[in-house]
This record gives structure tokens, C-alpha cells and sequence, in this order.
């Protein structure tokens, strides 16, 4: 009766280790990507369709996107959790989620702590070194941050491109792609819903304070109906 051998060759362990490295690196900037996403597709949810007249999220996301968009750098002035505080919230409900389901990892962990700080990050593309610090500076110097020239072209008129907010690496891409363009025709052929009017795109929109802001979305407020009503 013949024999059967089974013979198994281990692997050097120097290998091993290098594969578990590009194994942990390749889940690492995955994650980060599809947190970069995560927050394009916020980002694009609030400029679409976001409307002030929404309740809740009208006057505590609608409301200070319009101001910002009229005046990009009102909201540098905010402490973080004053800028931060709605995605913790969200972010502690998909730890929390994932801790229920028995799926809680390093990488959940990442994509949380990712989400959280992604108007952190995006308040640093509208600062200067000077209100950044060196640490942040080199950061956004190395591209492992967004960048604000890269971040200027979301405010660049009309506005409606660039929507993620932690890396230099996905816009292009998405843009290229037209993703928002199409997101946007799905919707209206299958809602009927419109993008939202950008006032900040009207005539004689550019106010230099916040206060002026507010003054100018109020203005505009009646005139943005009756468009949308045409």
C-alpha cells in the first residue's frame, strides 16, 4: 500500500515580515481612500442638496456650508469640536456599530478617527503655515494631508468639483470620472430633485466678512426660490 507524503516548506521569516508590511500598508491607504471618499461624498451631499429650510440639519450643516462658501475662511476661526462635532458623533456610532457586530478593528479604528478630523483637515487647507504650524505645513508639504492650493479649486466657480477634503489623490480622479456630474443626473431622473443653487455663484456674492455673508445669503434666499421654482 502506497504512502502519501505531505512535505511543507516554511516560508524565511524576513519574507513573511515584508509581506505582513505591504499586507498593513496596502489596508492602510485603503482606508484612508475610502475615508477621502466618505467625506467627498458628504461634502457633495451638503453642496447639492443640502437646504436651509431642512430641519435640523438646515441649520447645523446647511446653514454654516452656504456661509462658508460665501467666505472660505469663517470657520478657521472655530475650535475643533466646534468644526468636528457632528462627524465624532458619526464616527462613535460606527465604532460602536462595528464593536456590536464583533467586527471592531484597527482599521474601522482608522476610518473613524479619519472621519472625525475631515473638517479638521479641511480647516487646515484654509489656513496659512503661519496659523498651521510647522508640523501641519510639513504635512501638507509631504501630500500626506490635502494641500490648499489643491482645496482652492473647490471654490474655484462653479464650485461643484474637488469635494474631498483629505488627499490630493482622489479629486483628480473622480472629477475625470464626471462621478458627481452622474450622481447628480441619477437623481434628478429618478427624484426629480435639483442641485441646490450655489448663492454664493449669484451677482455681487462676494462678501468679505461673515457677518456680510449672512447678511448676503438672507438677501438671496427668496431669489434662490424663485429659481428653483422655474
Amino acid at each position: 500500500m502506497a504512502k502519501c507524503y505531505q512535505f511543507t516548506v516554511a516560508a524565511p521569516a524576513g519574507l513573511v515580515s515584508r509581506l505582513m508590511l505591504v499586507e498593513i500598508t496596502v489596508e492602510f491607504v485603503a482606508c484612508v481612500l475610502i475615508a477621502d471618499f466618505a467625506s467627498g461624498f458628504f461634502h457633495w451631499l451638503e453642496d447639492a442638496y443640502g437646504r436651509e429650510d431642512f430641519p435640523i440639519t438646515g441649520r447645523l450643516v446647511t446653514k454654516p456650508n452656504i456661509l462658508h462658501h460665501h467666505n472660505p475662511r469663517c470657520f478657521t476661526r472655530h475650535s475643533w469640536w466646534h468644526s468636528s462635532w457632528d462627524l465624532t458623533c458619526l464616527s462613535v456610532l460606527i465604532v460602536l456599530g462595528a464593536w456590536l457586530l464583533g467586527q471592531l478593528s484597527w482599521q474601522v479604528w482608522l476610518f473613524a478617527v479619519l472621519g472625525a478630523n475631515a473638517n479638521q483637515i479641511h480647516k487646515w487647507a484654509h489656513r496659512t503655515p503661519q496659523e498651521n504650524g510647522r508640523l501641519i505645513s510639513f504635512l501638507q508639504q509631504c501630500r500626506l494631508v490635502q494641500t490648499p492650493r489643491h482645496h482652492a479649486r473647490h471654490h474655484t466657480d462653479p464650485k461643484n468639483s474637488h469635494y474631498c477634503v483629505l488627499t490630493d489623490f482622489l479629486n483628480p480622479i473622480l472629477d475625470r470620472l464626471r462621478l458627481w456630474e452622474f450622481l447628480e443626473r441619477v437623481v434628478l431622473n429618478l427624484f426629480g430633485i435639483s442641485r441646490r443653487i450655489d448663492t454664493s455663484l449669484l451677482p455681487g456674492a462676494l462678501c468679505p466678512s461673515a457677518e456680510q455673508a449672512k447678511t448676503q445669503i438672507s438677501n438671496v434666499h427668496s431669489h434662490q426660490k424663485l429659481m428653483l421654482e422655474t
